[in-house]
């Protein structure tokens, strides 16, 4: 009950801020009646098309046109504009995708590890997280769930899900040809059609290309650092024999051939700019994603759907990170990566005139599997790591609306899930620098493997979730509601059995229960939204890595287990406003108290004692000297557009846009070098449209600030010289000017 109370007094202090705040949303106005409104947002956060207004989720909306308006490349600019939200390429990476929403996500990226935010593509989930930094072009809208989606998302959505929706053919042929070229010899082409071949047939296709030089340099190998060459395609054919049957097949494939990102050292010998590196380990990287889907959907009559979607994707990725940055191979990790997934939905979508309800079966069958070698060049050693994980899955859901009267509705939903996992580990040593695996048949394997293993683990869940939301008027709606949702478990993919002879049992499920009270309406003729929410989440049996040094000089072991709990609270805001028909402003504010209350860890004490009778060290709760990762406490932004009419001249809009940071910690344990303080970033953009909307050129400067500020990193310096006293970290991008132009026909 006093959970509740504070919940609902601090939704009160929200709401009354939200009914006052003067704002804007990601849309042009529309007029009405006395001037000029914010225009009706469409989403699909509950399977179903509805106002983004009404939906009782906490739920962000970007269109097309406010990406476009912006200059936004890929979907790690969503950081600055969407509450409670961190998206970035990992460490070593130029596309593989890190995501965390209030406070939840994974920030290891290594094959068989769960993500926390689901990524979907036209409904279809994105199992692996290597090439999902997804750049946009093509797109409809992306849309950002907060919070456990685990009813009608299922597994994997404990912090919420990132909906990326392509855009889909109309009734006109169209083509768009869009070219860029800014800082850092930055080159973009993009080149997108749609065409209708008959009354029934149509197909679409777009080709993107990437070019950009780095930020910075390999001191000692002369490549680029930082750098970005990247192809992407889509292509879609639709056919609708009759008016209630249709077809939707797509594809779409992505290569990235950008460098590696080996990171910038932290200590001694440190290059002058934080985008060089002195790397030794080389500069190959590789990563292709490849997918096709097909949507059958059926309107049996006004009121039934069926809808069957029916995808299957696969991915390789090759690289390397030269953790010391120095030439030598001090701390090495040459990595290979590989996946495939099939997935199979179906769904039934019924609405009637005070029932809402959709149900349905899904079925994924995946592997991802890989190898990486640990290269310790001081002590000639190379620990070779290598395994999969098969996992298939099942679960029915189901959720149904009822509006019990014309301002109160109560939805109830359900999801039952079975994870069958099959995880395989090998980890053995040899003398020399890389194992045969990767490159070097001179390598000498010694001593038995230290892990060999192959395990089978089932994991079951029924994640339910309550709502009702009441229309205080036609303008306002609020909604409370209770959810819960997993992260599915599963095998430590480095585990080393000689280390910690237990690494072969499976870690468990983690769990979220979360309690949300939220407000959304529109004042003064929809001149003025707003969007507010507080949440309240216990989080359980939280999945935690903790490596340390073994015995062995060069060898490190890393423990995964379920040692943690926490509890997140937070507020959220958006809101919108139209001040005249030529100004929108902006605004964004979210806040997160996120505190552990158990985090069990290793503390290595050298020999056994009575205190401490097992190595790696002792188990203590450390939650006292524990943050979240990746969590700043406070996080906004502000912006707004100007746009002056010139007539048959067409239009010029003038953006600018400040978002902050507060300080946040790359690592639950504090890393005094690495954890990044609070920071601004500025942006502005100034776009000419032509009157009949077919020709702009945007000029769109980002972080014009030229703000320093870490994204993620990397600390083994209590490893000692041996390992090159590794601290390295990795940097967001600096300062930079776009020209773009577009042209459609």
């Amino acid at each position: 009950m006093n959970k509740m109370l504070k919940l609902a007094l601090l939704a009160g202090a929200a709401w009354s801020a939200a009914a006052t705040t003067v704002a804007a949303q990601d849309t042009a106005p529309a007029p009405t009646s006395d001037g000029f409104a914010i225009e009706q947002v469409v989403v699909t956060a509950r399977r179903r098309e509805e106002s983004l207004q009404d939906v009782p989720v906490a739920v962000s909306a970007f269109s097309a046109a406010r990406l476009e308006r912006t200059g936004a490349q890929d979907i790690t600019e969503l950081t600055r504009s969407a509450p409670s939200l961190t998206i970035q390429a990992a460490r070593g990476s130029n596309s593989t995708l890190i995501s965390f929403i209030r406070g939840i996500g994974q920030q290891d990226p290594l094959w068989g590890f769960e993500p926390g935010v689901g990524l979907y593509v036209d409904d279809v989930y994105i199992a692996r997280p290597q090439a999902a930094v997804l750049d946009i072009f093509d797109i409809s809208r992306i849309e950002v769930l907060r919070g456990p989606q685990g009813t009608l998302y299922g597994r994997n959505t404990i912090g919420g899900a990132i909906k990326y929706v392509t855009d889909k053919i109309g009734s006109e042929n169209e083509a768009t040809i869009k070219g860029a070229y800014g800082s850092y010899n930055q080159r973009e082409l993009v080149a997108s059609g749609k065409a209708r071949l008959t009354d029934t047939w149509a197909v679409s296709g777009a080709l993107a290309r990437y070019l950009r030089d780095g930020y910075g340099k390999n001191l000692n190998t002369g490549a680029e650092h930082y750098n970005k060459d990247v192809w992407a395609g889509r292509a879609s054919v639709e056919w609708q024999p009759t008016q209630d049957v249709f077809f939707r097949l797509a594809g779409d494939i992505t290569r990235d051939d950008s460098n590696p990102r080996h990171g910038h050292r932290e200590i001694a010998p440190i290059p002058s700019s934080v985008y060089d590196t002195n790397a030794g380990a080389g500069d190959k990287n590789k990563v292709e994603a490849r997918g096709v889907s097909l949507l059958a959907q059926w309107d049996v009559d006004d009121q039934l759907t069926l809808k069957s979607i029916t995808a299957y994707r696969a991915g390789e990725t090759d690289g390397v990170i030269d953790f010391d940055n120095l030439p030598g191979p001090l701390l090495d990790i040459p990595a290979a990566y590989r996946d495939h997934q099939f997935s199979q939905e179906l769904q039934a979508l019924y609405e009637g005139d005070r029932i809402h309800a959709v149900g349905g079966v899904y079925y994924l069958s995946a592997t991802a599997s890989g190898a990486f070698d640990t290269v310790v060049g001081g002590a000639n050693l190379t620990t070779l790591t290598q395994g999969y994980v098969d996992t298939e899955s099942v679960s029915a859901f189901g959720d149904v609306s009822y509006d019990l009267t014309d301002r109160l509705s109560l939805s109830v939903g359900g999801r039952i899930t079975r994870d069958k996992k099959t995880g395989n580990v090998f980890r053995q040593r040899y003398l020399g620098i890389r194992s045969p695996f990767f490159g070097n048949p001179a390598a000498i394997a010694f001593e038995a493997p230290r892990t060999n293993y192959t395990r089978t683990a089932t994991f079951e869940k029924f994640t339910p979730r309550v709502s009702a939301s009441y229309k205080f008027s036609p303008d306002l709606t609020g909604y409370a509601s209770w959810g819960k949702g997993f992260k599915s478990g599963g095998f430590d993919m480095r585990g080393d059995k000689v280390a910690y002879p237990a690494t072969d049992q499976p870690y468990s499920p983690e769990n979220v229960e979360t309690v949300e009270l939220g407000l959304k309406g529109s004042l003064m003729d929809r001149r003025v939204t707003f969007a507010t929410a507080v949440f309240d989440t216990n989080y359980k049996d939280m999945q935690i890595t903790t490596q340390f040094p073994t015995a062995t000089p060069g060898v490190v072991a890393s423990v995964v287990d379920n040692v943690g709990s926490a509890s997140i609270r937070g507020w959220e805001l958006e809101s919108s406003a139209v001040i005249s028909s030529s100004f929108v402003a902006n605004l964004m504010l979210s806040y997160i108290d996120a505190k552990f209350d158990q985090f069990l860890g290793y503390v290595p004490t050298g020999p056994a004692n009575a205190s401490c009778p097992t190595l790696p060290g002792c188990v203590v709760d450390l939650s006292a000297v524990r943050a979240f990762q990746n969590t700043p406490e406070w996080t906004g932004s502000a912006s707004f557009t100007y746009t002056h009419d010139m007539g048959s001249n067409g239009k010029i809009s003038f953006t600018p846009t400040a978002s902050y940071r507060g300080a946040y910690q790359l690592f639950e344990a504090p890393q005094p070098i690495l954890d990044q303080g609070a920071y601004w970033l500025y942006d502005a953009s100034l776009v000419w449209t032509s009157a009949d909307d077919r020709y702009q050129i945007g000029l769109h400067g980002k972080n014009l600030g030229d703000e320093e500020y870490r994204v993620g990193g990397y600390d083994f310096s209590s490893f000692g010289a041996l390992t090159g006293n590794t601290v390295i970290g990795f940097y967001g991008p600096p300062r930079s000017v776009t020209l773009s132009l577009q042209a459609k026909f």
